[in-house]
Protein backbone atom coordinates (compact mmCIF):
# COMPACT_ATOMS: atom_id res chain seq x y z
CA UNK A 1 0.00 0.00 0.00
CA UNK A 2 1.60 3.08 -1.00
CA UNK A 3 0.96 6.82 0.54
CA UNK A 4 -0.87 7.58 -2.40
CA UNK A 5 -3.33 4.69 -1.61
CA UNK A 6 -3.97 6.36 2.21
CA UNK A 7 -7.56 7.35 2.42
CA UNK A 8 -9.63 9.30 5.25
CA UNK A 9 -10.25 5.83 7.01
CA UNK A 10 -6.43 4.60 6.91
CA UNK A 11 -5.29 7.99 8.30
CA UNK A 12 -7.86 7.85 11.23
CA UNK A 13 -6.98 3.98 11.49
CA UNK A 14 -3.44 5.52 12.06
CA UNK A 15 -4.18 7.64 14.28
CA UNK A 16 -6.42 5.87 16.54
CA UNK A 17 -3.52 2.90 16.93
CA UNK A 18 -0.63 5.54 17.74
CA UNK A 19 -2.81 6.82 20.54
CA UNK A 20 -3.16 3.16 21.33
CA UNK A 21 -1.92 -0.35 19.81
CA UNK A 22 -3.79 -2.60 22.15
CA UNK A 23 -7.19 -1.89 20.71
CA UNK A 24 -9.12 -4.63 19.87
CA UNK A 25 -10.54 -4.98 15.99
CA UNK A 26 -14.11 -4.61 17.38
CA UNK A 27 -12.78 -1.62 19.08
CA UNK A 28 -10.72 -0.08 16.28
CA UNK A 29 -13.61 -0.40 14.13
CA UNK A 30 -16.21 1.34 16.34
CA UNK A 31 -13.68 4.29 16.56
CA UNK A 32 -13.15 4.88 13.16
CA UNK A 33 -16.88 3.83 12.05
CA UNK A 34 -15.97 0.62 10.25
CA UNK A 35 -17.26 -3.00 10.55
CA UNK A 36 -14.82 -5.68 12.13
CA UNK A 37 -14.20 -7.25 8.51
CA UNK A 38 -13.06 -3.84 6.26
CA UNK A 39 -11.76 -2.71 9.24
CA UNK A 40 -9.07 -5.60 10.10
CA UNK A 41 -8.67 -6.01 5.98
CA UNK A 42 -7.43 -2.64 5.71
CA UNK A 43 -4.79 -2.78 8.89
CA UNK A 44 -3.44 -6.03 7.70
CA UNK A 45 -2.70 -3.65 4.47
CA UNK A 46 -1.23 -1.31 6.49
CA UNK A 47 0.90 -3.97 8.11
CA UNK A 48 1.89 -5.62 5.32
CA UNK A 49 2.68 -2.51 3.99
CA UNK A 50 5.08 -1.67 6.07
CA UNK A 51 3.30 1.64 7.29
CA UNK A 52 2.91 0.05 10.51
CA UNK A 53 6.47 -0.97 11.56
CA UNK A 54 5.53 -3.05 14.86
CA UNK A 55 4.09 -2.70 17.95
CA UNK A 56 5.44 -1.85 21.62
CA UNK A 57 4.47 -1.34 24.94
CA UNK A 58 6.24 1.70 26.05
CA UNK A 59 7.84 1.67 29.49
CA UNK A 60 7.82 4.37 32.20
CA UNK A 61 12.22 4.55 32.38
CA UNK A 62 11.60 5.79 36.22
CA UNK A 63 9.56 3.15 37.43
CA UNK A 64 12.03 0.77 36.31
CA UNK A 65 14.97 2.28 38.14
CA UNK A 66 16.38 4.17 34.67
CA UNK A 67 15.97 7.82 36.18
CA UNK A 68 18.89 9.19 34.35
CA UNK A 69 18.36 10.13 30.81
CA UNK A 70 21.52 10.75 28.74
CA UNK A 71 21.85 12.49 25.23
CA UNK A 72 25.43 11.74 23.60
CA UNK A 73 27.30 13.35 20.82
CA UNK A 74 29.51 11.07 19.48
CA UNK A 75 32.17 11.99 17.46
CA UNK A 76 34.29 9.24 15.42
CA UNK A 77 37.05 9.03 12.70
CA UNK A 78 35.91 9.99 9.09
CA UNK A 79 37.03 6.46 7.84
CA UNK A 80 34.50 4.00 6.98
CA UNK A 81 35.74 1.51 8.96
CA UNK A 82 35.45 3.57 12.29
CA UNK A 83 31.74 4.85 11.00
CA UNK A 84 30.93 0.74 10.14
CA UNK A 85 32.65 -0.73 13.06
CA UNK A 86 30.56 2.17 15.67
CA UNK A 87 27.21 1.21 13.52
CA UNK A 88 28.22 -1.83 14.34
CA UNK A 89 28.78 -1.67 18.18
CA UNK A 90 26.06 0.85 18.91
CA UNK A 91 23.35 -2.18 18.07
CA UNK A 92 24.56 -4.59 20.79
CA UNK A 93 24.41 -1.29 23.31
CA UNK A 94 20.73 -1.76 25.30
CA UNK A 95 21.62 1.69 27.14
CA UNK A 96 20.66 3.19 23.94
CA UNK A 97 17.51 3.33 23.09
CA UNK A 98 18.29 5.49 19.34
CA UNK A 99 21.04 6.58 17.94
CA UNK A 100 21.15 9.05 14.86
CA UNK A 101 23.56 9.93 12.39
CA UNK A 102 24.06 13.45 12.31
CA UNK A 103 25.31 16.44 10.12
CA UNK A 104 27.22 19.26 11.63
CA UNK A 105 29.98 18.74 14.11
CA UNK A 106 28.77 15.83 15.93
CA UNK A 107 28.68 12.54 13.85
CA UNK A 108 25.81 10.69 15.95
CA UNK A 109 23.68 11.03 19.08
CA UNK A 110 22.63 8.96 21.02
CA UNK A 111 19.81 8.75 23.51
CA UNK A 112 20.34 6.41 26.04
CA UNK A 113 18.99 5.63 30.09
CA UNK A 114 20.67 4.69 32.96
CA UNK A 115 20.17 3.86 36.66
CA UNK A 116 23.00 6.43 38.18
CA UNK A 117 25.72 8.31 37.50
CA UNK A 118 28.46 5.51 38.10
CA UNK A 119 26.10 2.99 35.56
CA UNK A 120 26.62 6.00 32.92
CA UNK A 121 30.48 6.70 33.78
CA UNK A 122 31.27 2.91 33.46
CA UNK A 123 29.24 2.68 29.79
CA UNK A 124 31.11 6.15 28.74
CA UNK A 125 34.50 5.04 29.67
CA UNK A 126 34.47 1.05 29.17
CA UNK A 127 32.28 1.20 26.12
CA UNK A 128 31.94 4.13 24.05
CA UNK A 129 34.99 5.04 24.66
CA UNK A 130 36.58 2.06 24.55
CA UNK A 131 35.00 1.56 20.67
CA UNK A 132 37.77 1.62 18.08
CA UNK A 133 37.70 5.21 16.31
CA UNK A 134 35.62 7.17 18.60
CA UNK A 135 37.15 10.27 19.09
CA UNK A 136 35.37 12.37 21.41
CA UNK A 137 32.03 12.31 23.73
CA UNK A 138 29.94 15.01 25.33
CA UNK A 139 26.70 14.12 27.30
CA UNK A 140 23.73 16.22 28.50
CA UNK A 141 21.26 14.93 30.73
CA UNK A 142 17.45 15.13 30.61
CA UNK A 143 16.74 17.41 33.79
CA UNK A 144 12.73 17.25 32.83
CA UNK A 145 10.34 15.84 30.14
CA UNK A 146 8.64 18.43 28.79
CA UNK A 147 7.22 16.35 25.68
CA UNK A 148 7.68 13.01 24.19
CA UNK A 149 5.44 11.22 22.06
CA UNK A 150 5.36 8.25 19.70
CA UNK A 151 3.09 9.55 17.29
CA UNK A 152 4.23 11.16 13.72
CA UNK A 153 1.95 13.84 12.38
CA UNK A 154 -0.56 12.60 9.75
CA UNK A 155 -1.73 15.84 8.53
CA UNK A 156 0.48 16.19 5.48
CA UNK A 157 -1.20 13.05 4.23
CA UNK A 158 -5.16 14.43 4.76
CA UNK A 159 -5.69 14.04 1.03
CA UNK A 160 -9.48 15.06 1.44
CA UNK A 161 -11.28 11.97 0.23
Amino acid sequence: MAISFLDKTDLKILQVLQDNGRLSNVELSERVALSPSPCLRRLKQLEESGIIRRYAALLDPCNIALGLQAFIRVRVNKSKQSRDEFTLAVQHWPQVLNCFALTGETDYILQAFFSDMNAFSYFVLETLLATPGVEDARSSFVLKEIKATTSLPLEHLDINQ
